[in-house]
């Protein structure tokens, strides 16, 4: 009998990205409430936070993912054995595409999910003809600016602030540009 060279991989999950279904929808509004909860409690207002109504969330997702207001808008799931731990929407277009969000749960961060869900947006713009990702993240938010920078993206300089009903949030707009190797893939 050998033994298994690997024993912590013994069982390893199953990771994948795939297209979100009408089912995720509630665990898609899960993932969003934990992860504004906890990794964003400081950069959210708390009356946002207070005003979570997980139920009209996962609706709005239900409509999201059955009901896109256009081709180009899309919903996937970061999935790690059958449980869904992280989400992105994107809106593709002819120039740009738009990360509307990308989270991942924080208890399943630093297992590649993320990074996961950034490259299949890519693929996902890339396919559609588009030669320019942008997401809007918020001025303080030191964690997403560092995920992005180091898959390449910068500010372009653009900023705007969001009412969010309690106090201004001020964001700023990253961008990449789409090479020929992102449209080989």
């Amino acid at each position: 009998m050998t033994s298994n060279p690997f024993p912590r991989l013994t069982g390893s999950a199953d990771v994948s990205v795939r297209p979100a279904q009408a089912g995720d929808a509630a665990a898609i509004a899960r993932v969003q409430g934990v992860t504004w909860r906890t990794a964003y409690r400081t950069l959210l207002p708390a009356a946002v936070l207070d005003e979570w109504d997980e139920a009209a969330v996962a609706d709005s997702w239900l409509a999201a993912v059955t009901a896109p207001p256009s081709a180009g808008h899309r919903v996937l799931v970061a999935v790690e054995r059958d449980a869904v731990v992280g989400f992105a929407a994107v809106a593709t277009g002819p120039e740009a595409a738009e990360i509307s969000t990308l989270l991942v749960e924080p208890r399943w961060g630093r297992r590649g999910h993320g990074s996961r869900l950034l490259a299949a947006v890519t693929d996902l713009a890339s396919a559609d003809g588009t030669t320019r990702l942008e997401v809007w993240l918020a001025e303080s938010d030191q964690a997403s600016a560092d995920f992005y920078e180091s898959a390449g993206w910068a500010p372009d300089g653009w900023a705007r602030t969001l009412d969010t009903g309690a106090a201004p949030l001020r964001e700023l707009r990253w961008h990449v540009e789409l090479g020929e190797e992102d449209a080989d893939r």
